[in-house]
């Protein structure tokens, strides 16, 4: 699965291990999200179509191997919007699924974002071929003043043959749409229900990074369990880069919802915990991927604190975790600390930016998240079928030769027919920091997160 966390034969050495890259030419810079931007949507005005709160909306995401539908939910009024008042329309072409956000009178795309889903993995599985499947989802976007037009959009598969003459990653196909009425008074308010505390808080939400730290499985007696794991997962989070460097630009606070049963769920091996939201360990029949299929019941916990990112720590001491692109990111609290802080990271790369694994599995050739026809959205991963997408290889490849053997072989799970940028780093192993490429690319996204309004101030709005 693109989440699953690093397989690594050798832990012992991943405590003492600094980042060692080899010296190469950097890229050229994509165009900013900003010029993006400009060039293809006319600027708007954060406070003509939107309240300073979010609005969320549950469905259920459905299908099998062959289908995906959506069904409405409800909708649901949350206290805090952290998103930056000018960073509306996410132009980074990331991910598996996109949220589109149209002014009903005018047809204007005021807010866009991108993401994956845990449904969206089980959908590879061999069990979505004879099994159709319902996940609750949501997806939060600033609260519309105006009639508004919810839409979901998809990628098709990627080894659809109609894809392979496009020389591109597969396009866009609108799954679900649902119309945003501004005067509905069934939109369910929020009712506070757990306490929130500051982690690491530096500035605004509107011009920060913001994470919400959320416990699973820490009984009423292990408060202070979980604050010391939140601690621990801070410094060691900032002992990374780009986040040492830019530990101003980030806030960290935590949400304080109990479980009734201490522990997490280890199915294979009968062990079951009553806990806030039902994770467990062996999602998919992986031993080490521990995940929660009701990301409804995530939400409901971090809505609490403002927030654009939300990860999980577990109340376990047991490799295991997973991050998805703006979904959630997940990962055991205490687990050898040694290497938990590293997977925090590596999975934190998934969770921010979708950045792909870049390891191999020994003898795999196949998957059904690549296929070498096409070129992978991942930024740090290329099949060389539109290298164009990726700067990065043209600087990092023979001038003469653009489908040279520069590149190192073997990347998202397979052993031929991907490449990545640099032999270590890492989303290949957690003996090593971000490689050049992936630390550019997590920067870039932290700035068009973190953009701020030349004009624009709004109270931040508390409980």
């Amino acid at each position: 699965m693109k989440t699953r966390l690093i397989l690594i034969t050798s832990l012992a050495l991943l405590a003492t291990c600094q980042a060692s890259l080899n010296s190469r030419p950097t890229a050229s810079p994509l165009p900013s999200p900003e010029e993006k931007e400009e060039e293809t949507l006319p600027q708007i005005s954060f406070s003509d179509y939107f309240e300073n709160k979010t609005m969320r909306m549950d469905f259920y995401h459905c299908g099998n191997a062959d289908e995906e539908m959506y069904f409405f939910d409800e909708l649901k009024e949350e206290p805090y919007f952290a998103g930056s008042y000018v960073s509306l329309r996410d132009s980074f072409d990331y991910g598996n699924q996109r949220f589109v956000l149209l002014d009903k009178e005018t047809g204007l795309e005021i807010y866009s974002f991108h993401y994956c889903t845990l449904w969206g993995e089980w959908q590879c599985t061999p069990e979505a071929k004879t099994t159709s499947l319902g996940m609750p989802e949501s997806v939060v976007f600033p609260y519309p003043k105006r009639d508004a037009i919810a839409q979901i959009w998809s990628r098709g598969n990627p080894h659809d043959p109609r894809f392979h003459d496009l020389q591109t990653v597969v396009p866009w196909e609108l799954k679900f749409e649902y119309e945003i009425k501004a005067d509905n008074y069934f939109v369910r308010g929020f009712s506070k229900l757990y306490d929130t505390e500051d982690i690491h808080v530096v500035g605004d939400p509107h011009t920060c990074l913001d994470i919400v730290l959320i416990p699973e499985g820490y009984t009423e007696g292990e408060r202070e369990q979980f604050v010391r794991d939140c601690q621990f997962f801070a410094s060691e989070f900032f002992s990374f880069e780009p986040w040492t460097s830019n530990e101003q630009r980030v806030n960290m606070r935590l949400v304080w919802a109990p479980s009734a049963e201490s522990g997490v769920s280890i199915p294979a091996i009968g062990k079951w915990r009553s806990t806030a939201i039902k994770a467990n360990y062996f999602t998919f029949d992986s031993e080490r991927y521990q995940m929660t299929y009701d990301f409804q019941a995530v939400r409901d916990i971090a809505g609490h604190a403002p927030y654009d990112y939300i990860y999980i720590l577990t109340n376990s001491d047991k490799y295991g975790g997973g991050g998805i692109y703006n979904f959630y990111g997940i990962g055991a609290g205490h687990e050898a600390r040694g290497t938990s802080g590293r997977v925090h990271v590596h999975e934190f790369g998934h969770q921010m930016l979708g950045l792909g694994d870049e390891y191999v599995e020994i003898g795999n050739t196949t998957s059904d998240q690549y296929d070498p026809a096409v070129e992978p959205w991942e930024a740090n991963l290329t099949t060389k079928v539109d290298v164009s997408r990726k700067p990065w290889a043209y600087a990092l490849m023979p001038s003469d030769s653009i489908h040279g053997n520069t590149l190192p072989e073997g990347g998202g799970y397979l052993e031929h027919g991907i490449w990545r940028p640099y032999e270590h780093c890492l989303m290949n192993t957690l003996a090593y920091g971000f490689c050049p490429v992936c630390l550019q690319a997590v920067t870039d996204y932290l700035d068009y997160i973190t953009r701020q309004a030349r004009n624009l101030r709004l109270r931040f709005h508390t409980m």
